[in-house]
């Protein structure tokens, strides 16, 4: 176990809305999410010392002096890092570093992002209203890129249908696990207020859905939007003091990687991604064994990735992801409950911090849905009626509705495919 396990902790949330178009600045967008995160947690702002982010190389967000000058305070701690869904993770593991350190108190993470309207992560043509530095540029054949674009490889769905052509291949699987999972997911959205996908929908409607790239249908690919996340994290000490039940940070893995992980069609193996190192050690790590895991969020880009994670973390057998998702493990009242907000494919695109966000929500049992009373946690675990919370494993394995806990454990997993990622657990 990390020496630091269970020292530090989540004790503040906030988000903007998702949207396709947010008509702002992602300095504006991130400053609302701190103050409302500052605000959940029952701090004040100028009690934030730290302020850490991630963005894209593209540039497609403000970064952490100009937010704290936004925000008319002074930290102690200042740092923004580049990378995508491998980012939230490692930015959660190194605050708690820096806190070890004595370097700040209070340290807030955001990521802040125009994924629609502004900066998009394919490039293309712009999407905004004018054309202006705001709008989606197009991507450069140049670096990395030289080996790409010229051969149509461009944006995400390119880039990973490679590896989930490989992964379905290999276990055989078809288009109609990807479906299990886009439907299961979007069912927990229909009582997410927040989500930008809450309609039903269907296998049939999957498989009815526009191909964009093979195997990715349209239902199949995570959203595209504008948004902003942040996490507030203090010592356990101070915790006790704040608004909200602490939820402990117990370990996990920063940003681990594969072998060639800026070349990941070169690997001879394109499913031996990062993950399936790190696993053992995650666990480890974070003090837990897979058995005390209440609530699982999989980083879903596209539909296999979940799929391949639960694989690669041992929540089941190699080869046996898409079975596993097909016999309602994964709903709200199943063995392992997935992506509870509806994921990145129904709720919305934050780049995996909306999963740490739901994830300290479902731990609190204050999982935001149609409950009146969701906020103190009081649910009525009426799935038709709107509710969402999840039940804690041991209600679930009794099948006990009568005033039932919540989670105690999530295990959370983010990075787009084969080439880097993360892993946190989480303990109420």
């Amino acid at each position: 176990m990390s020496r630091v396990s269970g020292r530090y902790c989540i004790v503040g949330v906030g988000e903007t809305d998702y949207s396709r178009w947010s008509g702002r600045t992602t300095l504006s967008m991130a400053c609302e999410a701190i103050l409302k995160a500052a605000r959940d947690a029952g701090l004040a702002v100028d009690e934030i010392d730290g302020i850490t982010s991630h963005q894209t190389a593209a540039g497609d967000s403000c970064t952490n002096d100009q937010v704290a000058t936004a925000l008319g305070i002074r930290t102690n701690v200042g740092v923004d890092i580049l990378g995508g869904g491998n980012s939230i993770g490692q930015l959660v593991h190194q605050s708690v570093g820096l806190l070890e350190g004595g370097h700040c108190e209070v340290i807030a993470i955001f990521r802040s992002m125009n994924g629609r309207s502004g900066v998009r992560m394919g490039g293309g043509a712009p999407t905004a209203r004018g054309s202006g530095p705001g709008a989606a540029r197009p991507q450069l054949a140049s670096g990395i890129n030289q080996y790409q674009i010229p051969w149509g490889i461009r944006g995400a769905p390119t880039r990973f249908a490679m590896e989930a052509m490989a992964y379905l291949h290999r276990y055989g699987y078809s288009t109609l696990n990807m479906a299990e999972l886009a439907v299961t997911q979007r069912q927990a959205a229909t009582n997410n207020p927040k989500a930008t996908r809450r309609e039903v929908i269907s296998i049939d409607d999957h498989q009815n859905s526009r191909w964009i790239t093979k195997p990715f249908r349209l239902l199949d690919c995570c959203q595209e939007n504008d948004v902003a996340a942040c996490l507030i994290l203090t010592s356990a000490e101070r915790a006790r003091d704040l608004a909200q039940p602490p939820v402990y940070i117990l370990g996990g893995n920063a940003r681990a990687s594969s072998y060639r992980p800026d070349w990941v069609w070169a690997l001879e193996d394109v499913n031996a991604g990062w993950s399936k190192h790190v696993g053992e050690r995650a666990f480890t790590n974070a003090g837990i064994d897979r058995g005390d895991v209440d609530i699982v969020t999989m980083y879903d880009n596209f539909t296999t990735t979940p799929m391949k994670y639960l694989e690669a973390f041992g929540f089941c057998g190699e080869g046996e992801g898409g079975a596993f998702i097909g016999d309602g493990r994964i709903g709200l009242d199943g063995e392992l409950p997935q992506n509870t907000n509806g994921g990145q494919l129904s709720e919305g695109y934050a780049h995996g911090a909306g999963y740490l966000i739901e994830t300290t929500r479902q731990l609190r049992g204050q999982a935001d849905d149609y409950c009146p009373g969701w906020a103190d946690g009081e649910h009525s675990y009426d799935r038709a009626g709107g509710c969402r919370q999840v039940r804690s494993r041991e209600d679930r394995r009794r099948d006990n509705w009568d005033n039932p806990s919540p989670p105690t454990v999530s295990f959370s997993v983010g990075g787009g495919g084969t080439a880097q990622g993360w892993s946190v657990a989480l303990r109420r």
